[in-house]
């Protein structure tokens, strides 16, 4: 009776979908098969094999739809091809905007255009001021480092930032500059920087071909298309982000220092803003609550601790809990939150839509198969009243802490 083979639907469905945490884990390594005319057929490649151009060959055994029989066994990890540019003719610089120390969807994007510019024979140099967090250069096109640091750079400095650049520029002399046309920094510094240099910029660019530029102009409403400038600020979705190849990121460094310029700016430091009056097109950290969230309270108090913008799904929005105006999704706003924390939200179509450009996703949920779990960075599996506690507990000690150190 017990070498009797069952079934295990729930495994068979995990295999299935391909969506699912533990789908790569639930895969069968299949080697041979037999194919529909009697034909023993043999698998090539292993599943998830990464070919020497950085496609993803196709596993034709079946197995990725669960359909074979056999043991169990986690996917391979796999390893991108190596670019490598041991002499590199030219260099394309990139001056990422780096908030919070690390790399946005908007600064990835443009390291991919960057690796398209310069080809096989051209080197990505990444410029980066102050300490950073960012710890996957590699895997995003980035060829060369140069870190900036010293306190001079801390804070808001775009006139020592622009000083940092002209000594990169006297250095390597790249052929083109990209900066992101955004709000954190990068539309300001790269204006500056164009006006230091005498040059007039692509400003708002989206798309790069053939050697020219085509930028937003009229109020959004009409393109701009001039020969490829040498710098150029350009607008998120300008390219795809570096996903095939891994690069060697190797750090350079500045064979003299920077000047020191007279700042006529000081930096008083950051504004508290309250983040409910924050519109959520806008807001870069948000808390939204849904039909899992049973204290209501609770959740306002733990938004408010962690300085969190509220939002909201649509169910609990019908259901009075939370104003129209906060509700996320296709039916709602589309946020673009660089942290955007999903509590009690199973994930409807709608949902997924609308925080599609957020960076990071953190999902609290008691069901660790709802599709917001599988779309989450990172998932927190528990309910939701004693997680919210905690982290409110967290906080304050935390807060408490740095107090006490600071007196």
């Amino acid at each position: 009776m017990s070498e009797i083979i069952r079934r295990d639907p729930r495994a068979e469905w995990i295999a299935r979908n391909r969506l699912h945490p533990l789908h790569a884990a639930m895969q069968v390594k299949q080697d041979s098969w037999m194919g529909p005319n009697g034909v023993i057929r043999k698998n090539p490649h292993a599943v998830g094999f990464i070919g020497p151009n950085g496609v993803k060959r196709i596993d034709r055994s079946g197995a990725q739809q669960g359909g074979g029989s056999g043991k169990r066994s986690a996917a391979a990890e796999v390893q991108l091809p190596l670019h490598q540019v041991t002499a590199p003719a030219f260099y394309i610089a990139v001056a990422p905007d780096m908030v919070g120390g690390r790399l946005s969807s908007h600064d990835r994007d443009l390291l991919g255009l960057a690796h398209s510019l310069a080809g096989s024979d051209g080197a990505v140099l990444a410029v980066v001021f102050g300490e950073h967090k960012e710890s996957n250069f590699t895997g995003n096109g980035v060829d060369r480092l140069l870190v900036i640091d010293g306190e001079q750079f801390q804070g808001y400095a775009p006139e020592q930032r622009v000083q940092g650049l002209r000594a990169v520029d006297n250095q390597f002399s790249p052929r083109h500059w990209l900066l992101p046309d955004s709000r954190s920094g990068g539309g300001e510094l790269g204006r500056r920087f164009a006006a230091a240099l005498g040059e007039r910029p692509a400003t708002r660019v989206w798309q790069v071909k053939d050697g020219l530029s085509s930028g937003r102009a009229g109020a959004g409403q009409q393109d701009l298309v001039r020969n490829l400038p040498r710098l150029i600020l350009a607008a998120a979705e300008c390219a795809d982000p570096v996903s095939e190849t891994r690069h060697e990121a190797l750090p350079v460094e500045l064979s003299t220092g920077v000047a020191r310029s007279l700042s006529r700016i000081e930096d008083l430091g950051p504004v508290a803003v309250d983040p409910a009056a924050i519109a959520m097109a806008e807001a870069e950290f948000i808390v939204s609550g849904g039909n899992g969230v049973k204290d209501w309270a609770l959740f306002h108090r733990a938004t408010v601790a962690l300085g969190a913008t509220e939002g909201a799904s649509r169910v609990a929005v019908d259901d009075g809990f939370m104003p129209r105006n906060r509700q996320v999704g296709a039916t709602g706003t589309w946020v673009t939150a660089r942290v955007y924390v999903a509590v009690g939200i199973s994930g409807a179509i709608q949902h997924l839509q609308g925080i599609g450009a957020c960076d990071k996703v953190v999902a609290i949920n008691m069901d660790p198969g709802c599709d917001m779990i599988k779309r989450a960075d990172l998932s927190v599996i528990g309910d939701s009243a004693a997680i919210l506690q905690a982290l409110i507990e967290a906080v304050d000690n935390f807060r408490n802490g740095a107090r006490r150190d600071a007196a």
